[in-house]
């Protein structure tokens, strides 16, 4: 995307809950802004929850209040794009706060370059992701693997844009009837949804899915890794 190699700083995290990751992203946003903090990727899993985008459908939130506190599901209406989906261990989070220059601003690049990401990855393990023209994320045939919303935040100290949110990568067997059953996900009912561990059969750890993806995140934004937090060399390859 760029060919200037720019220092992020990476920061892998098991479990955070919903509001504390949608705090940090903006504290994280403000810092970025004013050059007091390097751009970051922050990865991690949520506890169950689910979120509304700008598009604001609760009519695709088929759990009532009952249902959602019977299964601990939280539910947030954030300022990100895009309709409703589904967090959850088992899936990998990303939320990229990077700078964005005004000069060479293209915001539907950007969407399509985090999906290549996802798309590169899974090409190295022989699956076949790609793209619906009428819909944002990734998929495997008719069904979605990865959701991605993002908000483009306009900064204050000079000219361009900070990004916060990102994406949601299925990883673990059987993520699909754990949360998605109980939303209209993204707004979409004519396609499925289902995950690495479903498509492949390999049983991969989260944190190795955030280890095997970074490389690919990095090299098609242009960053070097200045720092990383949270991440072993050597993570187990064990579903988490």
């Amino acid at each position: 995307m760029t060919t200037n190699v720019k220092a992020i700083d990476v920061h892998y995290t098991p479990l955070m809950g919903y509001a504390e990751a949608w705090e940090l992203q903006k504290a994280y946003v403000k810092g970025i802004d004013k050059e007091e903090r390097r751009e970051s990727l922050l990865l991690l899993q949520h506890p169950p929850t689910y979120t509304i985008g700008s598009q604001r459908h609760p009519e695709h939130l088929l759990y009532s209040e009952e249902e959602l506190a019977e299964r601990g599901i939280g539910v947030f209406q954030i300022d990100r794009g895009g309709d409703i989906t589904y967090h959850g261990p088992g899936q990998l989070v990303g939320y990229p706060l990077l700078y964005l220059d005004g000069a060479n601003l293209d915001l539907h690049r950007y969407l399509r370059e985090l999906e290549q990401v996802i798309i590169d990855w899974l090409g190295s393990y022989g699956i076949e992701g790609g793209r619906k023209p009428e819909y944002t994320g990734v998929w495997v045939g008719d069904a979605k693997i990865a959701a991605i919303g993002v908000k483009f935040n306009k900064a204050r100290s000079r000219r361009g844009f900070v990004t916060s949110h990102g994406f949601a990568l299925n990883i673990k067997a059987g993520i699909a009837e754990d949360g998605f059953r109980g939303i209209i996900p993204c707004g979409i009912q004519d396609f499925a949804v289902t995950s690495f561990a479903d498509v492949t059969g390999i049983h991969l750890s989260v944190e190795q899915a955030a280890a095997e993806l970074l490389p690919y995140f990095s090299s098609r934004f242009g960053y070097e890794l200045a720092e990383v937090n949270g991440l072993l060399e050597n993570p187990t390859d064990s579903d988490q």
